[in-house]
């Protein structure tokens, strides 16, 4: 086996540096956005550090299968944005190190990055949403009022819907309670109350209601009468343990299915509804981020190589650029594909096509000394905003021009 040369040694290691710290940084930013919800479960639910910390780490692998790519992006775009700009490309080419032989280096730090990502998308993620999901249960059963929404129906506890308009964790009570109750056979009762408190048991397998002035409509639908009640306090037990298996136990959904599941499902769908090609989009998912790391990462190289003026920060701006452009084609792909506009295959992998597409013209264009200078395009249409600005409008008079 032939040993890497000292140039590729260095070009791979002068990558690393900026992945690991756009990796840190960029899952930094996407667990800041649970923060504000970790915070409420800690201060208003008295729900142990811990545990939030085990749920926060569950959640992690949705958000690696995005990061690693855009790390792996900005590792190669920053490292020869660098060397270009120290006029370290410069002089390999004077040295007759051609532009191609300093694309295996990063085409092996892509190949890193779409391993890790595979890893990610295919074994860690099913396993940390089914993980999730049965800590949540655990928590529900300990913690009721933590799977209570607001303006939602809840629908955890068997034959039965809750519906709360509002719940106010100072004063521990919730506001417009409203309760439909299916669990008697042929009896539906109908609860409706304006506000009511939630005790749980000590062992955690239940938790009672204690509404107050409010109303009680039942139907006895076998012998077709109504009944109405007025009362003042009225207590009502809820079963967690059902709840909670329910929850823990239930269908998986689309992101907790491994990839044999997910083959599966579509094989036997008796129908092409809406299920059906979310499960399809989301098998085509988990194997076209990986390969983003290869489309983004060529790219990043191209760029890289590009002359600009203020050649990092331009760079950099481009580089965000050009991912925000692929996650907005992927968003438009899933939204259309679910729909059943075009096929979910296309709709994954047509963002790793384009910015595939774009690095390749521009590194046969360096390569061949004839470079795009794309910061040109920035300035001119800079340019072009500041003087549609200045252009004079034409003010109206009496509603028309």
């Amino acid at each position: 086996m032939k040993k890497p040369s000292i140039v590729s040694r260095y070009l791979f290691f002068e990558m690393i540096p900026p992945f690991g710290v756009t990796l840190v940084f960029f899952t930094f930013v996407f667990l800041m956005s649970s923060l504000l919800e970790l915070t409420n479960l800690i201060v208003n639910y008295r729900i142990g550090m811990g545990t939030v910390l085990i749920m926060l780490f569950y959640s992690v692998p949705y958000f690696l299968e995005f990061v690693i790519p855009m790390a792996v992006m900005m590792g190669v775009l920053l490292a020869f944005l660098r060397m270009t700009s120290d006029n370290e490309i410069i002089a390999l080419k004077a040295g007759g190190v051609s532009i191609y032989r300093l694309l295996p280096p990063a085409l092996v730090f892509c190949l890193v990055g779409f391993l890790a990502t595979a890893a990610v998308s295919i074994l860690a993620l099913p396993w940390g949403k089914t993980a999730f999901k049965k800590t949540l249960a655990e928590v529900g059963t300990r913690h009721v009022d933590v799977v209570l929404k607001e303006r939602t129906f809840n629908e955890g506890v068997p034959g039965m819907m809750l519906y709360i308009n509002r719940v106010d964790l100072k004063n521990r009570k919730l506001v417009d309670v409203f309760i439909e109750d299916r669990r008697k056979k042929g009896m539906v009762s109908t609860i409706v109350a304006p506000e009511g408190r939630l005790f749980r048991s000590e062992d955690g397998s239940s938790a009672r209601l204690r509404l107050f002035d409010g109303t009680i409509h039942h139907a006895d639908l076998a012998g077709q009468a109504v009944h109405f009640l007025r009362f003042d306090v009225y207590d009502f037990t809820l079963d967690l343990k059902p709840a909670a298996k329910n929850l823990a136990g239930s269908a998986p959904d689309e992101e907790e299915m491994t990839v044999s599941e997910l083959l599966q499902y579509v094989r036997q769908s008796p129908e092409k509804d809406k299920r059906y090609y979310k499960t399809l989009i989301e098998l085509h998912e988990r194997f076209s981020l990986p390969f983003a790391c290869f489309a983004l990462g060529l790219l990043a190289f191209s760029l890289g190589l590009q002359p600009m003026e203020g050649r990092r920060a331009v760079g950099l701006l481009f580089g965000l650029m050009f991912f925000t452009l692929y996650y907005i084609m992927l968003i438009m792909g899933w939204a259309f594909a679910e729909s059943g506009v075009y096929p979910p295959a296309l709709a994954m992998w047509l963002p790793n096509f384009v910015m595939g597409a774009i690095g390749v013209f521009l590194l046969v264009r360096t390569a061949r000394e004839r470079p795009m200078r794309i910061d040109s395009l920035l300035m001119a249409a800079l340019r072009l905003a500041r003087r549609w600005k200045r252009f004079p409008r034409r003010k109206s008079i009496g509603g028309r021009l």
